[in-house]
């Protein structure tokens, strides 16, 4: 995979997670209708950070891990499965209209003042991160360190660039008042990730397969 398909895709998933309701959402809202546009930002400077640690550890200590053929596989398998569930919710809830901004907006008060602190809490504290990074991440990173560090590097800011825009749009918007989008287009956003998303884990899996081959 050359660079530009490492960055490309790495936005993509990582903006597909991004959008979905869950705690580092009410994070943001919360700290938005607190503290304003600069909420988003630094709740994925927190988020970031942890992030980078862990891409840290699993680049330089899981290296030899990543070179082994048979592991390498079944990571990629199961990063492929993990990916496929994620789609398919993500298909499933934007069909089934059951993600709203709506709800998150009246319904989510996270109440924590410091939000780099914040960030990166709900994240490590957050089962569905941990295993994402578990698996997807992890067969992520492998693909990305067939290029070396600049690979890596590639992933990285790709990834956690989504973060920062989705959230820093979100902030703006509610920091001013308003709502950023319908729930319409939000769930139809949803529903063709859900599709990518679902398209890619095929890869993985085909790829992972490959790899159990040799």
């Amino acid at each position: 995979m050359a660079l530009w398909g490492i960055f490309i895709s790495a936005f993509l998933i990582g903006f597909s997670g991004a959008m979905m309701p869950g705690p580092m959402l009410g994070v943001t809202i919360d700290g938005s209708l607190k503290k304003g546009w600069t909420a988003g930002p630094l709740t994925v400077l927190g988020h970031g950070m942890l992030e980078l640690i862990l891409i840290v550890i699993m680049t330089f200590g899981l290296k030899d891990f990543f070179t082994n053929p048979t592991v390498a596989g079944f990571v990629g398998l199961f990063g492929g499965a993990f990916l496929a569930w994620m789609g398919y919710g993500m298909i499933k809830s934007g069909i089934n209209k059951s993600v709203s901004l709506e709800n998150q907006i009246t319904g989510n008060s996270a109440g924590m003042r410091n939000l780099v602190l914040a960030g990166a809490l709900v994240s490590a504290t957050n089962p569905y991160f941990i295993l994402w990074w578990a698996s997807t991440g992890m067969e992520l990173i492998r693909q990305s360190y067939t290029l070396g560090l600049i690979g890596v590097l590639f992933f990285f800011i790709g990834h956690i660039l989504s973060d920062f825009v989705w959230y820093s749009a979100i902030s703006m918007a509610l920091s001013r008042g308003k709502k950023l989008i319908s729930d319409v287009v939000y769930r139809w956003i949803i529903l063709l990730l859900g599709i990518f998303i679902l398209a890619f884990s095929i890869y993985f899996i085909n790829s992972g397969w490959k790899m159990l081959q040799t």
